[in-house]
């Protein structure tokens, strides 16, 4: 099979107002000596009211203005593309640039009317004015960029996108069987072309209206991108990004951070669950629910000898080289969800079943009055405030504790360390910090740590340079 690198470019790898383009055209004829390409872009980045947003936010912003009869300036929704437009391309491709321009800003308009009329900016509207205020215009954008330095490039036009999922338009499910029709024009573009540009986020439903992901969508519009050509192509992602996987995030802990080169599957999803924007773990689950061992890198896009490999499983003799802790990670704004286990499987089949919620896992069970308690950690508090009345639908007496935070070890081998919980517990308690709860489980390759919500951070800091992390 011909080699295929699906490659994801994310709006920090664009820079602001794409002032980071030129490393990715370089970046880009490098990958291209190999391989055939397919570069999946988010939405760039812009100033917007004093601070750096994707695009995504800034129409997210604007639309919920239209949508409480508030209609705001909309123009940055087309001006930042003439812009970059203006110092990358000829003067032939930006004409070119331009008319596509207007037709998606003419859809765009027509939306924002709909979310003012009807006060909602919800739906096939929604997933419109995101579309092609982002994603959909930096992928013509960047192909004419391509175009423009002689790069053999072309762009999936939305008519024949090969992403199809079901009509939940905010938290859109891909479905492979409809997508599978829809796949040879996009084998024809990767036969014909060196590189074919397409925008992450988006699908279409079988009827042909828009849809978007959930945030951070774009890293699985790559990997479902790589599962449905894995029986034409012999396929590796590369995901883009400032720097390869790191042992904490840098924004927390700036001293002894080490790059980790290997990864399973399950080490990287946990990560990305708890906190590590390495990417979206809903991109991992799809990958490992369709039973496929597609090789995904990480790549520092500035120095791209520097990557971190993500495999479905680490071999033994790697094993033995890798550190047996990898990655300390947390989360913020998490809450604790308590009820009887009976009710508790219920709602918890219902969350898996309904597939956009991912970001809960269940600790271990207590009992109280000789009734099992299951708890639930959910990484998102906010979910939960929205949705109170579903709980108390299963379980009238549930109990919601908010303002918790969780950090966790990430590593498969680390159950071979002798004593890491209780060596891990007095580290954290070392520091005057109150746990709340530990909860290790072998079976899944991870150590929980729930604290005061404003603790994370410190408690990542404390483990992270007392040398659990084994170099």
């Amino acid at each position: 099979m011909e080699q295929l690198v699906i490659a994801k470019f994310g709006g920090s790898a664009l820079g602001v107002d794409g002032v980071k383009i030129p490393v990715i055209i370089e970046r880009i004829k490098e990958l291209k000596k190999k391989s055939k390409i397919i570069c999946v872009f988010s939405a760039p980045l812009t100033n917007y009211e004093g601070k750096n947003l994707s695009m995504t936010d800034v129409a997210i912003r604007i639309s919920r203005n239209y949508a409480t009869s508030n209609p705001v300036d909309v123009d940055i929704l087309k001006n930042v593309y003439l812009e970059i437009s203006k110092k990358y391309l000829s003067i032939e491709n930006q004409k070119k640039f331009e008319s596509e321009l207007d037709q998606f800003y003419k859809t765009v308009i027509i939306s924002l009317k709909q979310v003012a009329e009807n006060r909602r900016f919800v739906d096939v509207s929604r997933s419109r004015i995101l579309a092609y205020s982002g994603e959909i215009v930096i992928s013509s954008l960047m192909n004419y960029i391509l175009r423009t330095n002689n790069i053999n490039s072309s762009s999936v036009n939305i008519d024949e996108w090969p992403i199809i999922t079901d009509d939940n338009f905010e938290a859109a499910n891909f479905m492979l069987d409809e997508s599978k029709k829809k796949l040879g024009h996009l084998v024809d573009l990767i036969n014909n072309n060196d590189v074919v540009c397409i925008g992450g986020f988006i699908g279409k439903t079988v009827d042909g209206l828009e849809t978007t992901y959930e945030r951070g969508g774009s890293d699985r519009s790559a990997a479902d991108l790589g599962i449905l050509l894995s029986s034409n192509f012999k396929v590796n992602l590369d995901f883009e990004k400032d720097n390869s996987v790191l042992s904490a995030d840098p924004k927390i802990v700036s001293k002894n951070l080490h790059n980790v080169k290997i990864l399973s599957y399950n080490e990287a999803k946990l990560a990305g669950m708890f906190g590590m924007k390495i990417l979206d773990p809903i991109a991992i689950k799809d990958i490992d629910d369709h039973g496929l061992d597609l090789l995904i890198l990480v790549t520092n896009i500035s120095n791209p000898e520097n990557y971190t490999q993500i495999v479905k499983k680490v071999s033994e003799d790697e094993n033995e080289i890798e550190p047996k802790i990898k990655i300390v990670t947390g989360k913020k704004n998490c809450a604790i969800v308590r009820m009887e286990s009976i009710a508790a499987s219920h709602i918890a089949a219902l969350f898996e079943k309904q597939r956009q919620y991912h970001d809960f896992v269940k600790l271990s069970p207590y009992k109280k009055d000789n009734v099992e308690i299951t708890r639930f950690l959910f990484l998102d508090g906010d979910y939960v405030r929205r949705h109170e009345k579903i709980f108390r639908a299963f379980y009238p007496k549930v109990e919601m504790v908010y303002g918790r935070g969780v950090v966790t070890l990430i590593g498969d081998s680390m159950w071979k360390i002798p004593k890491i919980v209780s060596e891990t517990s007095s580290i954290v308690s070392q520091q005057d910090i109150n746990i709340l709860n530990i909860d290790a489980q072998e079976e899944t390759s991870r150590i929980l740590i729930l604290v005061e919500d404003h603790n994370v951070e410190e408690v990542i800091r404390s483990i992270h340079s007392k040398g659990t992390i084994i170099n």
